[in-house]
Parts: C-alpha cells; sequence; structure tokens
C-alpha cells in the first residue's frame, strides 16, 4: 500500500518552499532590467551574475548539482524533494518494428510507458487524446486486447484507424470532445484510462471523471498551463487548505515554468534560440526607448526558419507588430550589443527559475495524486523514463477500485 501521509508530508513542504521562495523565482528576468529582489539578496545574484559559461551551462542541465546557489536557497532540500523512484516495467517492452509511422522520440516515450502502466486485466481500455491512435495500437498489440482511443479531431480518427487495420491493431477511434459532457460515458469503474501526455484542462478532465466514476487512470500529465483559468486552483482539497494557509498563488504564467526544461537540442538549434533571444532583449531596450516607458513589452514568437535576417530586420518586424514608430537614426549596432549583454544576464539570474522548476512540476503532480487518494484511490507516482528522453516523465497510476476500507486523508 503507497504511503499516502509520505506524499502528503512531500506535498505540504514543498508548498511551503515554493511560497516562501516564490518572490525570487516567479519575476522573469527577461521582463525586468533589475530584478525585484536583486536588492533584498545582493549575495545571491553576485554569485549569478560570477559564474562562467561552462558553469551556467552545467547548472542548466542540472541546478542540484553541485550548486553554488546552495549558500542562498535550499538546494539539497529541493533535490531531495523532487527524487521520485522509477516505475518498474512489467515485462519485456514493445518490439521495434512497432514503431513504424511514429516519430523516434514519441516511439521511445511509448515503449517505455506501455510497460509501465500497469495494465489491469478484465477491464475496458481506453486512450484519452488519443491523436492518431500511437499509444492505442501499440497497447492493443502489445496486450492482445481491443483498445478505444477518444480523439476529437475527425481526420486523425481516420487515419489512425487505417494504420490499425494495416497493423492489425484491435482498436477504434471515436471521435469525442473530452471536455464536452458526454465524454463521461467513456468512464465506468471497468474501466481503464491511459493518457501520455494530456495537456493541462484535458487532464484534468480526466482526473476528475475518474474520481467520480471508479475508473484506473495511467497518466503522464504535460502542459499544466494549457488551461482555461488564469490562476491555479488546485483539484485536491489538501492542495486548496495548503496554497490558503501558505499564500502559495500561481498564474497561468507561473505554470507554464514547470514544462520549459527541454530535451537539448542540436548545437545549431541551440545558436538560432540564443540569437533570438538576444535580439528580442535588444528590441525591448530599444522599445523602451522609443516609448519612454521603462516597462516589458511582449512581442509574437516567430516559428523556426521565420526570423528575419538582420537584428534591423527583426526590430523593424516587431515594431510592425506592436504598433511602433522607430526614428530613422537607430544604432543597430549598439542596441544589438545590449541584446547580448543582457541575454548573458539574463541567462544567469534566470538559474534561480532552474531551480524551482523542477519542484513545481512536482508539486503540481502531487496535487494531483492527492486528489485522487482523497476519492479513495490507492495511487502510485514515479518516472517512466529518463529525462533525456523527455523531461515530462512523470506518471500516476491508480488502482481499478477504491477499497472498502481504504481511509481518505
Amino acid at each position: 500500500m503507497p504511503d499516502t501521509s509520505y506524499h502528503a508530508e512531500r506535498f505540504a513542504r514543498l508548498t511551503e518552499l515554493l511560497a516562501e521562495w516564490q518572490p525570487l523565482w516567479q519575476p522573469m528576468p527577461f521582463q525586468h532590467r533589475r530584478l525585484p529582489w536583486r536588492s533584498t539578496y545582493p549575495g545571491l545574484a553576485d554569485t549569478l551574475l560570477s559564474l562562467d559559461d561552462d558553469a551556467c551551462t552545467r547548472l542548466q542541465a542540472d541546478p542540484f548539482c553541485a550548486s553554488p546557489l546552495a549558500e542562498h536557497l535550499p538546494v539539497a532540500e529541493l533535490a531531495a524533494l523532487v527524487e521520485l523512484p522509477e516505475l518498474p516495467a512489467e515485462g519485456p517492452g514493445p518490439p521495434a518494428p512497432w514503431a513504424e509511422h511514429m516519430g523516434g522520440r514519441k516511439w521511445q516515450q511509448v515503449a517505455a510507458f506501455v510497460p509501465r502502466m500497469a495494465a489491469l486485466p478484465n477491464v475496458r481500455l481506453v486512450e484519452w487524446c488519443a491523436g492518431k491512435g500511437h499509444l492505442s495500437r501499440t497497447l492493443a498489440r502489445h496486450l492482445e486486447r481491443d483498445v478505444t482511443g477518444l480523439e476529437w479531431q475527425t481526420a486523425l480518427c481516420r487515419d489512425g484507424e487505417a494504420l490499425a487495420e494495416r497493423q492489425g491493431a484491435r482498436v477504434q477511434l471515436a471521435q469525442q470532445d473530452v471536455l464536452a459532457p458526454d465524454a463521461a460515458r467513456w468512464l465506468t469503474a471497468d474501466t481503464q484510462v491511459a493518457a501520455l501526455h494530456a495537456c493541462g484542462d484535458l487532464h484534468e478532465r480526466l482526473i476528475e471523471l475518474a474520481a467520480e466514476r471508479g475508473s484506473a487512470v495511467s497518466l503522464a500529465p504535460c502542459c499544466y498551463h494549457r488551461t482555461a483559468n488564469a490562476h491555479y486552483r488546485p483539484l485536491s482539497q489538501q492542495g486548496r487548505e495548503l496554497v490558503a494557509e501558505h499564500g502559495l498563488s500561481l498564474s497561468r504564467e507561473d505554470l507554464a515554468m514547470a514544462v520549459q526544461e527541454t530535451v537539448t537540442a542540436p548545437r545549431h538549434v541551440r545558436r538560432h534560440r540564443e540569437r533570438a533571444n538576444a535580439w528580442r532583449l535588444g528590441f525591448d531596450a530599444l522599445q523602451r526607448q522609443v516609448r519612454g516607458r521603462d516597462a516589458y513589452l511582449p512581442v509574437p514568437s516567430l516559428a523556426y526558419g521565420r526570423m528575419p535576417d538582420s537584428f534591423a530586420g527583426f526590430c523593424r518586424w516587431a515594431a510592425e507588430r506592436k504598433g511602433l514608430t522607430l526614428p530613422t537614426d537607430v544604432d543597430w549596432h549598439a542596441f544589438e550589443q545590449q541584446g547580448q549583454q543582457r541575454l548573458a544576464e539574463v541567462t544567469r539570474l534566470e538559474l534561480v527559475r532552474h531551480l524551482f522548476r523542477r519542484p513545481l512540476e512536482v508539486w503540481l503532480v502531487l496535487d494531483r495524486q492527492r486528489r485522487l487518494e482523497e476519492a479513495g484511490f490507492r495511487v502510485e507516482l514515479g518516472t517512466f523514463c529518463d529525462r533525456e528522453l523527455t523531461p515530462r516523465n512523470l506518471l500516476l497510476r491508480t488502482s481499478r477500485h477504491p477499497s472498502p476500507d481504504w481511509e481518505t486523508h
């Protein structure tokens, strides 16, 4: 039986730490010429700004290992609180030839998830937010069972069923908006639902329906910020009590921080990203001067490959999007240099947010775990793959039925 008191204590302590340090991790350095906390914590700022490039890169990859921030922040305790076990696989994973029609990284995630979802016997298997049914097809072939995938886009259902027929997988893809009231019809006490990287409101809806109807769940959540709510309301009763007690307040933008860690990109992609960020910060300095207002002005994102060829071209594009008229005598080189200098500073100051990113994500998943435990389920929480495959590697899995003698906490 999972130790719910341990999870409740971990959840409570993470709430305390996130609330205590939120004045440091909530402000986004790229929005501020000078962060609000720098005068209060000058030693922390000095430590960050003195880091060389190698140390900065190392701490971006692993913010808990040999961190010089430990003199100022609870690094060791945060590292312990986010440590979770790897859930063991039940037998071998699916064979590599089944990867056909899936991207390599997607296949590796599916192959890691399937033997760890702890499929129950004698239940109806459902995939939540199935897309083309990659997970559904793999489950159906691996377990030699029928699987129903729920997907709201008709074209994806059609394409997925064609793939299932070609591969001989016993899969039905049903056109279903999982946020619609009639989505509840797919969940019963004799259903087990699998969801690999269901986003925000979509996986929250699954948790609420599972809690209401007694369906077992194997869920790897993702993109907590993809929600209609501007501010986060915890799912669990314990979570609501804790945030009220400690004054933790999370906006949609705060939730996005939890999923900003990405798998290391190729060098040319990293260089492109760094140049784009430097140009944005250079434009930020320029727009503050042009508008006569020392305030951040958000600029839309540009897809990879659509960035103008020069800093001046980017600034003209951004100014047009924001309705700004730029002077004719802009010293483009000077503002581009400012952007590069600001990027070096912002990259270092961002390490505070890097440190609290995984704790926030684990806190959000613990809130989901506690919601299910409060509904009477036994819930396991752990990882299903290495973070190098995907940083969104947390898996919640529940039993089928709440036990009659199960005590909620």
